[in-house]
């Protein structure tokens, strides 16, 4: 068997709906799956800026300062290759994930679907069922309407200023944002921030809600690209299901002439998108499975088997088997490991110190009053730890030379630092023109912190 799919439906057209769409609240397996994974990920989200690491905020991305801080780990803009590896590698991730089990990152971990359902439902806290928020609507406004209305919004603008919050406690220290939020102490430029991430966060999850899948995000325009014939899908069993129709729970649906869908429309009720599956495969649909909670919840009363809405690929729905070794998927897999390597491989090549030298491009070299030979340089130090560290410096390879400059140089944690060095030899002690040496930069607090940069030496 193969979906459904009339021609027009492959044309993507702009998504309209019937006015706005109602969520039934639904209970179910893949809806525990959802709601044990959506806590999971917002606690996650609000504790992260809490945790401390060697009595520092562990994760602090300072936009200001160019730096930031994960678990002792110190980026700076010279470190930012490691940000193109990530977003390479989550690109590939999803496309590997996406390839095997379809938009299941839409359906389950999209922040837009959490904090939408999250909205959802504190709306059916407050306004109640489905039919009822449906009956409010339509009614006249009354001090009952008047109270639900602004009950739900009010809790709704208290979570979306508290998401907003949460979010800049990863850019300014969450101690401080928290403290000077409660004293109304917090500066205009970071009010400006919390207040538009707030209203983002209030429009989209409680007023936007599904268009911003079907309409603003553009994954759901390319996810078709990546399916096949063997990705897992949420799909309708029209073979079993067809002729759909209404009947009594002992009726035998054979005698009727039916299937086994019983045309509850349940499945469309509780679809955040409001899509009605049993149409067939449509790129508004983000894999979330409330439809097949609710169809095996109408199969179970009705003593029939589930699965009339399941997770399957087109090649099972046709009594086929579904290969799990496809050259696609083994591609993204590949691509997602080896940008996996290449990120634990930078990271351990990474060094706490960055070191580099410029020469005084002014002169090669100098004569000084004792006749001796100077070059002077410039040595740049960054220091990428977290604490302020005392760096000396001494030479490789050219022994026959005097180094001049401070041997106890302290650098701030995250700060550049330009250190003025010259190098002195007498000219009868070399053989050429052109000397190559090496500048050694080691931390006093951890002789492991070392770095070494080549150079030249020149004389008349």
């Amino acid at each position: 068997m193969k979906f459904d799919i009339k021609e027009e439906d492959m044309i993507i057209k702009p998504y309209k709906h019937e006015g706005p769409i109602y969520i039934r609240e639904q209970k179910g397996f893949f809806q525990r799956i959802r709601q044990t994974l959506g806590w999971l990920l917002m606690l996650t989200f609000i504790a992260i800026p809490w945790i401390s690491y060697k009595g520092q905020q562990a994760v602090l991305l300072d936009v200001a300062t160019q730096k930031f801080s994960i678990f002792g780990l110190t980026l700076l803009p010279q470190d930012f290759m490691i940000l193109a590896l990530l977003f390479m590698l989550s690109a590939f991730a999803l496309f590997f994930v996406t390839n095997w089990l379809g938009r299941v990152w839409c359906g389950y971990t999209c922040p837009q679907t959490i904090w939408m359902l999250l909205f959802s439902w504190v709306e059916q806290r407050v306004e109640g069922t489905r039919n009822q928020r449906i009956k409010l609507d339509k009614s006249p406004w009354s001090f009952t309407k008047w109270r639900k209305k602004i009950t739900k919004h009010s809790v709704w603008l208290m979570i979306s200023i508290f998401t907003a919050t949460s979010f800049m406690a990863y850019f300014i220290p969450a101690k401080s944002l928290y403290s000077d939020m409660l004293t109304l102490q917090l500066t205009d430029i970071t009010s400006f921030w919390v207040f538009f991430f707030a209203f983002c966060t209030y429009g989209n999850a409680g007023f936007l809600r599904e268009k911003m899948c079907t309409v603003a995000c553009p994954y759901s325009r390319f996810q078709s690209v990546m399916f096949d014939k063997d990705t897992l899908l949420v799909t309708y069993d029209s073979e079993r299901g067809e002729n759909r129709g209404p009947r009594k729970r002992k009726a035998d649906p054979k005698q009727l002439g039916l299937g086994d869908c019983v045309d509850c429309n349940l499945c469309v009720e509780v679809c955040p998108a409001g899509i009605d599956i049993r149409n067939g495969l449509q790129y508004e649909c983000i894999n979330c499975g409330l439809c097949i909670d609710a169809c095996d919840d109408t199969m179970n009363k009705f003593g029939y088997d589930k699965g009339l809405i399941k997770y399957a690929s087109e090649k099972q729905m046709s009594g086929g088997t579904t290969n799990p070794f496809r050259l696609k998927l083994i591609g993204y897999g590949g691509l997602t490991l080896l940008l996996s390597i290449a990120m634990v491989a930078w990271l351990g090549a990474r060094t706490p110190i960055e070191v580099s030298v410029l020469r005084d491009r002014n002169a090669l070299y100098r004569m000084n009053y004792e006749g001796l030979v100077e070059n002077p340089y410039t040595l740049t130090i960054i220091n990428k730890t977290q604490q302020p560290m005392h760096y000396r410096i001494s030479l490789k390879g050219f022994d026959v030379a005097t180094l001049k400059s401070p041997q106890n140089t302290r650098v701030e944690p995250g700060v550049m630092k330009q250190i003025p060095v010259t190098i002195v030899a007498d000219g009868y002690d070399l053989a050429k023109k052109m000397t190559k040496l090496e500048f050694v930069v080691t931390a006093n607090e951890d002789a492991s912190i070392t770095q070494t940069q080549p150079s030249l030496f020149y004389r008349n």
